[in-house]
C-alpha cells in the first residue's frame, strides 16, 4: 500500500507552501486517479513520491517502508514514472525499454535483463517494433514504449502525469486499456493524474481531488458530484446516467 501522510513542501524556504498536508492511501492493484486545476499541488505531490524533491515534513511509505529515506535506485525497483512528454532520442524500442533495467544491472545488461525485455515486449504486442526508432513510431505507439520502459523497472507503483494528454482518441483508448491491464494482471498500483472526467471515470478505482496542497475528497466514483467539482474547478457541470454509467457534462 501506498501512504502519503501530511506530507508539505515549498520551492523556497520562506515560499507559500504548494504541499499543505497531503495525504492519500492507494492499495496495492488499485488505480488511483489525481484531479484538480492547475496549481493545486498534483506535480508536486508526483516529484516528492518520485525523490525529485525532498518534502518539508510528512512521510511517504510504500509496504511499510520509508521511501523518502531510501537510494535513489532502491526507489526506482519500487516506482516507475510514465511521464506525458517522451523522447528516445537514438534509442531502438528494445534498447529504450532495456533502459528501465538500468537499476538493476548498472554499466552492462546480462542475460536475465534481455530476457526480461523480450518478455514484456511480447506481452504489449511490441516485438515487431524492438529494432526500430523509438522516435520514429507514433505517439500512441511511443506512450506503450515508456511503459514498457517503465515495467522493465518490475515496479509495484506506476505513476503516470497526463498520460493520454497528446493523444487521439483511440490512442487515449488504447493506454487507459493497457494501464488498466497491467494493474489488474501485475498487481502494479497506479497513481495518474488526469483532467477529464470521464477518462478519470473509465480509468480509476479511488480518485482524488486536490484543492490548495492539499487531497480535500477521496474516494470511489461516489465523490463525483456536482457539488465537488464546483468545489474542486469553479465550474458548472452536470452530471448524467447513460446506459447504467456517468457520464460527466459541461454546462457550456
Amino acid at each position: 500500500m501506498l501512504k502519503v501522510e501530511d506530507l508539505r513542501f515549498s520551492y523556497s524556504k520562506h515560499g507559500k507552501p504548494v504541499l499543505n498536508g497531503a495525504s492519500l492511501e492507494l492499495k496495492q492493484g488499485e488505480v488511483g486517479i489525481l484531479l484538480g486545476k492547475n496549481g493545486s499541488g498534483k506535480t508536486t505531490l508526483f516529484k516528492n513520491l518520485l525523490g525529485i524533491n525532498a518534502p518539508d515534513s510528512g512521510s511517504v511509505t510504500f509496504d511499510g517502508e520509508d521511501l523518502l529515506k531510501m537510494k535513489r535506485r532502491d526507489r526506482a525497483r519500487r516506482i516507475a514514472y510514465v511521464p506525458q512528454h517522451i523522447h528516445f532520442g537514438d534509442l531502438s524500442v528494445f534498447d529504450s525499454v532495456l533502459m528501465g533495467r538500468v537499476s538493476y544491472f548498472g554499466m552492462k545488461a546480462g542475460q536475465e535483463d534481455y530476457e526480461t525485455v523480450e518478455k514484456i515486449l511480447q506481452d504489449m504486442g511490441l516485438q515487431e517494433f524492438a529494432s526500430r526508432s523509438a522516435e520514429a513510431l507514433s505517439g500512441g505507439e511511443k506512450q506503450k514504449i515508456a511503459i514498457a520502459r517503465a515495467m522493465a523497472q518490475e515496479p509495484k507503483l506506476m505513476v503516470f502525469d497526463e498520460p493520454t494528454g497528446n493523444l487521439d482518441i483511440a490512442n487515449e483508448q488504447l493506454i487507459i486499456a493497457e494501464a488498466k491491464k497491467l494493474a489488474r494482471e501485475k498487481n502494479i498500483s497506479i497513481l495518474s493524474s488526469l483532467h477529464d472526467f470521464n477518462q478519470a471515470l473509465s480509468f480509476g478505482d479511488k480518485f482524488f481531488f486536490m484543492k490548495d496542497g492539499v487531497v480535500k475528497y477521496a474516494g470511489g466514483k461516489e465523490i463525483f458530484t456536482e457539488d465537488i467539482i464546483r468545489d474542486i474547478f469553479d465550474a458548472d457541470v452536470q452530471i448524467r446516467s447513460i446506459d447504467g454509467r456517468s457520464v460527466i457534462l459541461n454546462t457550456f
